[in-house]
């Protein structure tokens, strides 16, 4: 059944009709063995090894700009060596998720997804490192948190496209369309796959994070972190559609620990230059 979106009409799909095409296997199991702090550094280097198309481009963004290393990576095992298994655990994840998008992210507005993605999880690792949070798993989890984004997009590009070039309002209101179009918001599918993947059930909480209510004092943890990431990403210019309702970025920073706000950004130019110069360098690699 085949979903068309009119100006005075929408008609509602269920979610028993999509299909969702495999993630990158290799990136899965690298996430779910690196998060093992028993796992045998040898071990993960040959499961990202027997993918050379995905060792390939691992290399490559190991390499890039983005992380700027000091002498060439030349092997798996180095880049393990060099950026730690935690690390190459996010970009993994990264290279994964550009190979799921596959061609798309040629079209504009799959492309401000994946920026999306990528400057929460590049605020995230910044907030973190400001802090006493781990700033790999940070980057890992939010690079995570929009995997609902991406799957109803991979799942539904037309219909998709659409919603989040015509909608006007705050990220909230995008899950209320989708859930009237869809049947299923990107939270709850991003959740969805959480379970179908495996993966640790730390990243379930990562899924609803943006949306959720603001902490009270003294909560902090990943999930605010990245909440809080989202959100920066939206005001910095890295929203996920165009019209999204954005906070003031001297509004965000109010909400940050003592510790993080006083180590952290304190204009949102620098911030998004910063976080702009990073996704170009991945883009480029």
């Amino acid at each position: 059944m085949e979903t068309q979106v009119l100006e005075d009409q929408k008609v509602e799909i269920s979610w028993a009709h999509f299909r969702m095409p495999p993630f990158p296997q290799v990136a899965l199991k690298v996430l779910q063995l690196a998060s093992n702090e028993n796992v045998q550094l040898g071990k993960l280097g040959e499961l990202i090894s027997s993918d050379p198309a995905f060792a390939s481009e691992v290399l490559t963004v190991a390499n890039s700009l983005l992380y700027a290393p000091r002498y060439p990576i030349k092997s798996i095992l180095q880049a393990i060596e060099v950026l730690g298994a935690s690390h190459l655990q996010g970009l993994c994840l990264t290279v994964g998720i550009r190979a799921y998008l596959g061609k798309s992210l040629g079209h504009p507005t799959m492309r401000t997804l994946w920026r999306h993605n990528m400057a929460c999880a590049l605020i995230a690792q910044q907030i973190a490192s400001a802090g006493f949070m781990d700033r790999e798993i940070a980057y890992t989890a939010g690079v995570l948190h929009g995997i609902g984004l991406l799957g109803l997009a991979v799942v539904r590009p037309g219909e998709y496209v659409h919603l989040l070039g015509t909608h006007i309002g705050t990220p909230a209101s995008l899950r209320e369309q989708e859930q009237r179009i869809f049947g299923i918001d990107h939270c709850e599918l991003g959740k969805k796959l959480v379970h179908d993947w495996n993966l640790p059930d730390d990243f379930v909480s990562i899924m609803s994070a943006p949306h959720a209510e603001h902490p009270g004092p003294g909560e902090w943890d990943m999930a605010e972190l990245v909440c809080l990431s989202c959100r920066m990403a939206e005001t910095t210019g890295f929203a996920a559609f165009s019209a999204c309702h954005a906070a003031t970025f001297d509004e965000l920073l109010e909400e940050l620990p003592a510790r993080e706000r006083k180590l952290f950004h304190t204009d949102i130019e620098t911030l998004a230059f910063e976080v702009s110069k990073k996704i170009a360098a991945l883009e480029s690699a």
